[in-house]
């Protein structure tokens, strides 16, 4: 990629770093980014990994993405400030955890979102993990709306509708763990914001995905947060890929590949070196499957045409402001 396009910036990789980059966020409330950020996995809540997973040689993971790790320490960061940088009436998210083909669904769960547990095999601590929310008609009514007006199928739905299997043995509705798990590092057990999940598009087309993200840029000038929470790097058939100590040369050519097209000055340009990623030589060793690589395309479609700014460019685990 020509140096020309890219913009001369310091990559964040420590804590002292990543507090920087975000004390340095604008305090824009009238108009806050949107974020795409690492979501971790049940190992952020997890003292240890489960014996199945230490038996197969997975320490590194879980020092790298576990409790301690320096993911979940940037997650205790990340949360705080958001809050601090913009106060926020409300939370849009999108998780790599929850994807619907042709209609956009859109929880509308009342006084107390439920969790869904799903992750299966883990201990019985990660059963009993706590995160107390509460929904927002008005807001979910919204987001369809916009989606219906875009040419978008859209429906809110209740927690007496399923949406998947839950560890615990039956078919619930819910947070997805890419949401709660993260969210109750950022923001504590119990938070007083509504927090509304909207699915991602399983046709995982980059594009589609991105289409995604422009519906609710406008919510950004409503004092509403957008965040689309994924791992760029994913492949739960090769840990070795999930840390930078045993990842091969093919994973960390494809992770510098994703902050250079985050780099590039040129919005138009930047759009086509993020959609090109997908044709990177180590994007399948990274991704066998693109449900946690899409979401930041719908990060990024939210703030379409805008800057962008690294806030954690560490290996596997980077967090993205669009729109600052």
């Amino acid at each position: 990629m020509s140096s020309a396009l890219t913009q001369n910036v310091d990559v964040p990789s420590n804590q002292a770093e990543w507090r920087a980059a975000l004390e340095s966020l604008p305090s824009t409330p009238q108009k806050i980014p949107a974020f795409f950020f690492a979501h971790g996995s049940p190992a952020l809540a997890l003292a240890q990994m489960p014996a199945r997973l230490r038996s197969s040689g997975r320490s590194d993971f879980q020092q790298y993405q576990g409790p301690n790790g320096p993911l979940a320490n940037f997650l205790r960061d990340f949360g705080p400030a958001l809050l601090r940088k913009y106060s926020p009436k409300a939370i849009v998210v999108f998780s790599a955890h929850w994807e619907t083909l042709g209609e956009r669904l859109v929880t509308d769960y009342g006084e107390e979102n439920p969790l869904l547990m799903d992750y299966y095999g883990f201990p019985q601590e990660s059963y009993e993990l706590k995160f107390k929310s509460r929904g927002d008609k008005q807001l979910a009514e919204r987001l369809v709306a916009l989606y219906k007006e875009a040419g978008q199928l859209a429906r809110t739905t209740s927690k007496l509708e399923p949406r998947g299997s839950d560890g615990r043995g039956f078919e619930g509705p819910g947070l997805d763990h890419g949401v709660f798990v993260p969210f109750r590092l950022m923001f504590g057990e119990e938070f007083a914001l509504p927090v509304v999940q909207v699915s991602i598009d399983s046709n995982m087309s980059p594009e589609a995905n991105w289409k995604l993200g422009k519906v609710v840029k406008v919510l950004r000038e409503e004092n509403v947060l957008v965040l689309a929470g994924g791992l760029p790097i994913h492949n739960l058939r090769d840990f070795s890929s999930f840390t930078p100590d045993t990842a091969q040369p093919i994973h960390h050519s494809f992770h510098k590949a994703i902050l250079d097209a985050l780099q590039v000055s040129n919005a138009q340009e930047r759009k086509k070196a993020m959609l090109d990623l997908p044709q990177h030589p180590g994007f399948r060793a990274c991704n066998p499957r693109e449900e946690h690589f899409v979401p930041l395309y719908i990060a990024a479609g939210a703030a379409e045409n805008e800057n962008v700014k690294l806030l954690n460019g560490l290996y596997g685990i980077p967090t993205v402001a669009f729109g600052v």
